[in-house]
């Protein structure tokens, strides 16, 4: 009985402060639709400066105007945090033909794009009979063909998953890990079908990592129709070559930074934060990834100096360097944070694009995750309506790693996310201005509401 009169005791205050906080929200809401300067920050960024890959002068160019466009935003305090990166160029335009078809010459052109970080053929090229595989496991049933041969790694998205992102996660494997594994068995080069669903041809880059203990073989990614031609040309005719000529490799270490800005809170050894990664690859703009979570982290900053917000912890945004291939910024935040023995309470993330706001993924206690949900209402009139267990973006997972801090990543409709990501195709022009707002948006909403109650 007692719990209950206390219960309905506090039920008035509950209802003022949630009133109050609709209110708050909507201010930060009419603030960003009417005030809002991120999509023509995104413009500048994209068009003025374009792809920002780590080492790249585009990169310096990048960090430098994140400084600036910080400070113009009302932060308290904005600085360089240094952190080395590795340096990859794709070093030429990367090519490939069928040459042979069942001992028939042919020069029949392949849309391709050589993986982050792989090693290229140099000016020679390479000529090798393919060995077209839908997965590892036939990788693994004929390793005894593999030697010297271009291995074709040919897995789908699997079109049943509602979450495309769950496709890309699972096709990743071949991208990241398939050059090593075909090498394991003598493959002198890999072909890796694309980590897209897209309709067009543009081949997707993206990251791979070798195994130091294998040989370090060229890679490249095809684009979906050509992907499926070479995959049947192979599976009809016995014998298929392909040329191949990338021209990828590493300079020494780059010198880059994570741009940081402050709005100091009354505690102010307890942290909050927010942000997006610079860098992008750099055959597009990098418009979806991840600029559009770039100038949304810094919409969060200009609206709630704008409102006037004092916040109790220190609110930290955060633009990371190098989170496309080597995740240098995200380690070093971390890193530093152990250092300075700060305390993060709370981390944001905006690494899905910019398209329509569903929702937060969290990884977060169960108790915190009940909490969080009570929120829903407030943030349901902007589309913050799926909150879910399990998530955060691959720059705040160190401060998780390390710290057990709760983290979260702005969950976007992601059914077309994958048609752009890591391809020429991710440009300014694919993004909308009012799903980009409205991201920003529930971005901001999130930050407020965390601070104020906590987790």
């Amino acid at each position: 009985m007692r719990k209950l009169v206390l219960v309905l005791a506090l039920l008035p205050a509950l209802a003022i402060a949630q009133k109050e906080d609709s209110i708050f929200i909507r201010k930060i809401a009419n603030n960003i639709l009417v005030n809002g300067r991120a999509y023509e920050q995104l413009r500048y960024l994209t068009k003025k400066i374009g792809g920002r890959l780590a080492g790249s002068p585009q990169m310096t160019m990048a960090e430098n105007w994140g400084l600036t466009t910080l400070k113009e935003s009302g932060a308290d305090n904005v600085f360089f945090q240094e952190c080395m990166v590795p340096h990859w160029v794709r070093g030429g335009e990367d090519k490939a033909a069928v040459i042979d078809v069942a001992g028939k010459k042919q020069k029949r052109s392949l849309d391709v794009l050589a993986l982050g970080n792989s090693l290229g053929t140099g000016k020679k090229g390479l000529t090798g009979e393919v060995i077209a595989v839908a997965s590892y496991d036939e990788l693994e049933n004929r390793k005894a063909e593999v030697k010297g041969k271009i291995v074709f790694y040919n897995y789908p998205f699997n079109p049943t998953y509602i979450r495309p992102g769950q496709a890309y996660g699972e096709s990743g494997v071949y991208r990241r890990n398939g050059p090593s594994r075909a090498a394991k068995y003598g493959a002198v080069g890999v072909i890796v079908r694309s980590l897209t669903e897209a309709t067009d041809n543009n081949p997707h880059t993206g990251a791979t990592l070798y195994n130091d203990s294998f040989p370090k073989i060229p890679a490249v990614a095809v684009g979906l129709k050509d992907a499926e031609y070479l995959f049947k040309t192979c599976k009809e005719n016995k014998i298929v070559k392909v040329s191949l000529t990338t021209y990828g490799h590493f300079l020494p270490d780059a010198v880059g930074h994570n741009v940081i800005a402050e709005l100091k809170g009354t505690d102010q050894n307890e942290f909050i934060t927010v942000g997006g990664h610079l860098d992008s690859w750099d055959i597009n703009e990098g418009a979806h990834d991840d600029g559009t979570g770039i100038v949304q982290t810094m919409e969060v900053l200009r609206v709630l100096k704008a409102l006037n917000y004092k916040p109790k912890k220190t609110i930290r945004f955060v633009l990371f360097a190098n989170e496309e291939n080597g995740l240098r910024g995200g380690q070093k935040y971390a890193e530093q944070a152990k250092v300075n023995k700060e305390k993060h309470v709370f981390a944001l993330e905006s690494d899905n694009g910019g398209f329509t706001p569903r929702g937060f993924s969290f990884t977060v206690s169960e108790a915190g995750l009940q909490k969080i949900k009570q929120w829903q209402p407030l943030l349901q009139t902007y589309g913050g309506t799926d909150f879910i267990q399990g998530g955060g973006g691959a720059d705040i997972t160190p401060l998780n790693s390390n710290f057990n801090t709760p983290v979260a990543q702005l969950l976007p409709d992601n059914q077309r996310y994958f048609d752009l990501h890591h391809a020429r195709s991710d440009v300014f022009e694919q993004v909308n201005k009012r799903e980009l707002f409205l991201g920003a948006i529930n971005m901001a909403a999130l930050i407020y509401l965390v601070d104020k109650y906590g987790l």
